[in-house]
């Protein structure tokens, strides 16, 4: 008995997976659109849409909407006991760092980050939101909320030309600093920004840093999870254990 022929999609994705392994197209590279492929592969666009659609679940490529979809590089990651700056970590893989400020400006601190940072919830808080780029493509959306009394002059600083993380080091190295990770579906908004494909999902780092007078900043990180892994190697006994 002869082997069944392959599917149509089937042999759309050993296309591509043969053109990837051969080094056609590169991690990073954006591959042709699925028009380009009908036309090159004689198939239909539901075909080649479910070949892309299949290597993208299983991680061989990334689609990115409004941009196309592009081989999928090995994931960035950045490290979870350390503070590291993303503008650092981005030129380290020899990419260019690109930041667009979505919001800059004071904040009323409300009832709970009012109990956070242990002021009235009537209180300002600087607040900024910034979304960060790599090669262009969206990797992260950041939101701080900062006491005005460790940093007066945050609202005046050129976040384009760096990046909140390297001005507060400059201030002061925080005290004591949490992580706490979640990933979760992202909101119709995060989505847009990040240019998610449904149903991607999202990694949420929060960070909170303590300073002598108390908490000084609260920031979350929302990475897209197809886009972007955290981790760390350590040695244990560089960490001195504490209760809780």
């Amino acid at each position: 008995m002869t082997a069944p022929e392959p599917k149509l999609y089937e042999r759309v994705k050993s296309y591509l997976r043969q053109g990837i392994a051969a080094g056609s197209w590169k991690a990073g590279d954006r591959l042709p659109s699925e028009f380009e492929l009908m036309e090159r592969l004689g198939a239909s666009r539901m075909t080649v849409h479910r070949a892309m659609r299949e290597l993208s679940a299983e991680g061989v490529l990334v689609r990115v909407r409004g941009a196309g979809s592009f081989v999928k590089p090995p994931a960035p990651r950045s490290a979870l006991l350390e503070i590291h700056d993303i503008a650092e970590d981005i030129a380290r893989r020899g990419h260019a760092h690109r930041a667009e400020i979505l919001a800059l400006a004071p904040r009323r601190a409300g009832r709970e980050r009012a109990a956070e940072f242990g002021v009235s919830p009537a209180a300002a808080l600087f607040h900024s939101e910034i979304l960060h780029f790599e090669n262009e493509v969206p990797v992260q959306l950041e939101e701080r909320f900062v006491s005005p009394a460790f940093a007066p002059a945050y609202l005046a600083q050129d976040f384009q030309a760096f990046t909140p993380n390297r001005y507060l080091q400059t201030i002061a190295p925080p005290e004591e600093v949490e992580h706490v990770i979640h990933a979760a579906p992202a909101s119709p908004r995060v989505a847009g920004l990040l240019r998610l494909a449904p149903p991607e999902p999202c990694l949420y780092l929060l960070r909170r840093t303590w300073g002598k007078e108390g908490l000084v900043t609260r920031s979350v990180f929302i990475h897209p999870g197809g886009r972007y892994s955290l981790g760390s190697r350590y040695r244990p006994a560089d960490f001195q254990a504490r209760p809780g």
